[in-house]
């Protein structure tokens, strides 16, 4: 208690209050006791776009949230959200603005960073993406042998492939998208082991495939080498074709290749046409670029460019909502990450559990690994003092029902363990079978609703 106290005089006004609230009555009080308030319990339910946030079983109460909402105020929380948004260069490290939310901003929005409009130049490489992957898709782009493009290998390690393969796996089983992905196969290729690249092209015809590159310096070591051996594996079917010639050989790597680089001097050499090659940006970081050409490139190829295009849009409302939204109890993004932060760093939880009760999530988990971990691994603070504290927590996760039979027996057993469970109204593909009381997803969301408490 004495640290706790000494902790409290240093951190000024709001988080010392938040601590203390927390050692001298939340740290003593049972969650249970919290939620027969139902008062309490309602309030802690809040609603934004088709999306409803349920924090009640949070170790909070009417006062921590006030106490949060001044720390909020105390850190100039909005100041610096607005800051991100306007293009400020928040990234003191690399001198670079963080403009992710460039990224899906609607035409006519203006986002000028040193004298440039920077959404007029998403917008310029979104276009060349529709055009590209509506041509492939009709036909009217195909192999060197003259035979449709209906395969992709994405080559691309780290968020240059993790955010892509979350999304690929959320969306292509969605109702008004399944038939836009009949025929078409998406395959990534990360790892270095030569064993993912036999996985990546197993079963594939190399005349049908189209290999994207995905390296902003066209340098990433895993990357180059996957590249190189994909690139083989091409010219090696088409030599036993007879194609020996080096004219012709360059040509199939032209029909064959394209990236996402900024380099296109290495990309050129590489033997990708430079009509092939898509770019974005330096203030667009690895884990965030997902709605950059690293990813709306692959995705639309195989799901349509217009379902990219809702993902944007889906994607540009809740940066509004982020931006917009100045009440704390009403800011879902921001209410997650003080959650989160208040979890860690006030009450010490170390990890955090993903609970996606949806199967097409099941990439979820690990794309908010690198979100998360990658973001928050830090050793020095803005103001060059070395952290002491934990900057983040451990996250894993697993689809529901499936950690259930894994990992959850360890959590009910005691272990404190901060965990988020999310949950759909509707399944992406029904299935009711005669005889039986419930739906296959009502029996999902049953142990959904039933785990938490």
């Amino acid at each position: 208690e004495m640290c706790i106290r000494d902790r409290v005089r240093m951190e000024g006004d709001a988080l010392g209050a938040i601590r203390r609230q927390y050692a001298e009555v939340l740290s003593k009080t049972h969650l249970r006791t919290l939620l027969g308030d139902e008062n309490r319990n309602a309030s802690m339910i809040v609603e934004a776009d088709g999306i409803v946030l349920d924090y009640s079983r949070q170790k909070l109460n009417a006062e921590t949230l006030s106490e949060l909402q001044r720390l909020v105020e105390e850190r100039k929380i909005f100041e610096r959200i607005e800051g991100m948004f306007r293009g400020d260069k928040i990234n003191f490290t690399e001198g670079r603005s963080v403009l992710h939310v460039a990224l899906r901003a609607e035409t006519g929005d203006r986002i000028v960073v040193e004298g440039h409009d920077v959404v007029a130049d998403v917008h310029d490489v979104l276009h060349k993406i529709e055009a590209f992957s509506k041509q492939v898709r009709s036909g009217d782009i195909k192999g060197h042998s003259g035979k449709a493009l209906r395969n992709v290998v994405s080559i691309g390690i780290g968020g240059s492939y993790l955010g892509i393969e979350f999304v690929y796996e959320a969306l292509r089983h969605a109702p008004q998208v399944s038939d836009r992905v009949q025929g078409r196969v998406l395959r990534f290729l990360a790892n270095v082991d030569p064993a993912d690249f036999y996985r990546a092209t197993e079963g594939l015809d190399p005349e049908e495939t189209l290999v994207i590159i995905i390296s902003k310096t066209f340098t990433t070591a895993e990357t180059m080498l996957n590249a190189k051996t994909v690139r083989e594996w091409l010219l090696s079917h088409y030599r036993g074709k007879g194609v020996t010639e080096a004219d012709q050989q360059n040509a199939v790597l032209a029909a064959h290749i394209a990236a996402v680089s900024t380099n296109l001097e290495a990309t050129k050499s590489f033997g990708i046409n430079t009509s092939r090659v898509f770019g974005f940006w330096d203030w667009v970081g690895g884990r965030f670029s997902v709605c950059s050409a690293v990813g709306v490139l692959p995705l639309s190829l195989v799901l349509g460019y217009e379902t990219v295009a809702e993902f944007l849009s889906g994607a540009r409302a809740i940066d509004r909502h982020f931006l917009q939204t100045r009440k704390l109890t009403q800011n879902i993004p921001l209410l997650l990450g003080l959650i989160g932060f208040y979890n860690n760093g006030v009450q010490g939880i170390p990890a955090r559990a993903i609970l996606p009760y949806s199967q097409a999530l099941l990439r979820f988990p690990a794309h908010i690994q690198q979100l998360d971990m990658e973001s928050n691994g830090k050793r020095v603070a803005h103001d060059g003092h070395i952290i002491t504290d934990n900057t983040g927590v451990l996250n894993f996760g697993e689809p529901g029902t499936n950690g259930q039979h894994s990992f959850y027996q360890l959590l009910h057993q005691g272990r404190v363990v901060a965990a988020e469970f999310i949950g759909y109204a509707r399944p992406q593909k029904a299935v009711s079978l005669e005889g039986e009381q419930v739906s296959n997803h009502d029996e999902l969301m049953s142990n959904f609703f039933a785990q938490p408490d």
